[in-house]
């Protein structure tokens, strides 16, 4: 063999005998933890978390030299770099369709919706808030907004909210129910997304009414006053009373009116009268007589005959067996039985005696009936003046007092 080829073989063992190069170092860091390693040239970041023992999930996050990378990326052999592993965390996700197990290697509550997939908005509910750091096994809730009319006022809105009832959605469009106000549906039951949520105003007033209470009056019979005669002693003052009706307003619409108790703010006062029991006898000139009387009345007047009472019959007689016609009266009963016998003088008719008993009117009014025979029938309907001719009886009725 020529020296030549001695010298080649001789640089062929030298090489073959050469150590093979060390692969490059690496290193991990994981939550602030350094690993050393040795990356292989088929090195991923998975192979290496797992090559440290860190149990790596699909969802974690990979940093190559502050740069990220997927996690079944290559990395480049023979390099020395720093691979920085994020580690996705676990936190429950509580929505209005149910509970879901979410992983995110995010740094706050938001970012890690975000990263699941889920916008936010404003009028959304979230809790914790949103910029509350992530972490393991935190449970989140998220209600996202719905769209409602509101109709309020007069005015309709659309507006959105996450709450939970009707008076929280009215709330988060700044709309308030006070006092009586109310809300179809009540403001406690769950809305529907795109419901008409509609705000009731309610109002209520007080009606006052003053009404008079009218005083009575009370006689008290003396004999410093002629028969009849009357004086006042005390006034009366009438009372006054209060009724008060609550009256409901919906939207400004009278819808209910509601009487409430009457209160009385002043009594009324009595009124005592003194009406005279002194008999005073006095006089009245008819023609060219003189006439002595006690007592003179207005009364209503009627007449009658035998055979005209109104009862279909004829009737001679009388209560006092005089018979019936002209000079003969009739009263009521009391009446009758205080002054039976006694003389009258009715304008217009002339001297007669009381001598019957006749129906009279039922509310008291003071009546007279005048007597006829069939033959001399005068009909009466009138008011009258009749005198009581004296002497006066020993007692008289209250009627004439």
């Amino acid at each position: 063999m020529n020296p030549r080829a001695w010298l080649w073989l001789a640089c062929l063992w030298l090489f073959a005998c050469q150590p093979a190069p060390l692969p490059a170092p690496v290193y991990l860091v994981n939550e602030g933890k350094l690993y050393p390693l040795q990356a292989e040239t088929s090195a991923t970041p998975l192979r290496l978390a797992a090559q440290a023992g860190l149990a790596p999930q699909p969802a974690d996050r990979f940093l190559l030299n502050g740069q990220p990378i997927p996690a079944d990326f290559p990395l480049p052999a023979g390099q020395t770099y720093t691979l920085q592993r994020i580690p996705a965390l676990h936190f429950r996700l509580q929505t209005p369709q149910g509970e879901t197990n979410l992983q995110s290697t995010a740094a706050t509550v938001a970012e890690a919706l975000a990263e699941n997939g889920y916008t936010l908005r404003l009028q959304d509910f979230l809790s914790p808030p949103p910029h509350t750091p992530l972490s393991e096994g935190l449970r989140v809730e998220y209600r996202p907004a719905q769209a409602y009319r509101i109709r309020a006022d007069g005015v309709e809105i659309t507006a959105f909210s996450s709450g939970k009832t009707v008076g929280q959605a009215l709330a988060s469009a700044g709309i308030a129910l006070f006092g009586l106000d109310y809300s179809l549906p009540p403001e406690n039951s769950a809305p529907q997304a795109g419901e008409l949520l509609r705000v009731v105003r309610v109002s209520e007033a007080l009606e006052l009414t003053e009404t008079e209470i009218p005083y009575t009056t009370r006689y008290e019979y003396t004999t410093d006053l002629p028969l009849g005669a009357e004086s006042l002693l005390t006034p009366g003052e009438p009372g006054l009373k209060v009724s008060r009706v609550r009256v409901r307003y919906e939207d400004g619409q009278e819808t209910a009116r509601t009487a409430e108790a009457e209160q009385t703010l002043r009594l009324p006062q009595e009124q005592v009268l003194g009406r005279g029991t002194q008999v005073m006898v006095q006089s009245l000139q008819v023609g060219n007589k003189t006439l002595q009387y006690w007592r003179a009345v207005s009364m209503y007047a009627t007449s009658y005959s035998p055979c005209g009472t109104g009862t279909g019959d004829c009737s001679y007689g009388t209560a006092s067996g005089l018979p019936v016609q002209y000079g003969v009266v009739a009263f009521k009963r009391d009446l009758f039985n205080a002054l039976r016998g006694s003389q009258v003088y009715v304008e217009g008719y002339g001297f007669a005696t009381v001598a019957d008993v006749g129906g009279g009117f039922p509310d008291g009014r003071l009546w007279i009936d005048l007597g006829y025979s069939d033959a001399d029938y005068v009909p009466w309907s009138q008011w009258v003046t009749v005198y009581f001719l004296a002497p006066a009886p020993a007692y008289i009725p209250a009627a004439l007092q």
